[in-house]
């Protein structure tokens, strides 16, 4: 990981792990169908209409911000991603879960159907799904996605994990966990601790809680 110069305009553009994979195979499948845009090192609280210099100035200091290089890590990188709205919205889409954080007990399940609230057409559920992210998946026997039906979905739902990281990411309608049943991943320890980011993907809102994992005695 480094800093790019913001003395230029500069695009910074990496595979992710399974574009890697894709490419390497050589046979063709590989195809660059998506992409996304964040602005994760923005602040916007820097912005001052109140600059001596005028209007031409009032974004200086977010323009002289240094910006991150792209690195592979989906729990870091593209955090707060770039979406487009329809003109007029006046509340932005917000993830709901039904939870504010998750208790779960050695070897229990809970399934989980997101909603987004503030969101057009009608109803709280996106089309295109939710992406969801869990931090350490080896604290679980199961962690799935189902409702979606696309290649890049199912590519997503059968990976164990990402590159040499130890998160999980699915896609689904529904999401899928089930807490593990291995004594030894306690060690010495009764509580195991995760975090799940699940983010919309027509809306790009997201919201991450914790997860909890209670050793049975």
């Amino acid at each position: 990981m480094g800093y790019l110069s913001n003395q230029t305009v500069t695009v910074d553009a990496i595979l992710t792990t399974k574009g890697r994979e894709l490419l390497a195979r050589n046979d063709g499948s590989f195809r660059i169908t998506q992409f996304s845009l964040a602005d994760d090192e923005v602040d916007y609280t820097l912005y001052n209409p109140s600059h001596p210099s005028g209007s031409a100035y009032y974004g200086e200091a977010i323009q002289n911000m240094p910006l991150l290089e792209a690195f592979p890590q989906e729990t870091q990188m593209l955090k707060y991603k770039l979406a487009t709205l329809p003109r007029g919205t006046a509340k932005l889409p917000i993830i709901d879960l039904g939870y504010t954080s998750i208790v779960l007990k050695q070897g229990a399940s809970l399934s989980i159907t997101p909603q987004t609230l503030n969101y057009t057409g009608g109803n709280n559920f996106e089309s295109s799904g939710y992406t969801a992210i869990i931090s350490d998946v080896r604290l679980f026997n199961t962690f799935n996605g189902v409702g979606i039906d696309t290649e890049a979905a199912n590519a997503l739902n059968v990976t164990q994990t990402i590159g040499t990281n130890i998160s999980k990411t699915v896609v689904g309608t529904t999401i899928n966990i089930r807490a593990t049943t291995v004594n030894t991943l306690f060690g010495t320890n009764t509580v195991l601790y995760a975090t799940l980011t699940v983010i919309g993907r027509d809306s790009g809102a997201r919201l991450t809680i914790p997860v909890q994992i209670t050793k049975i005695s």
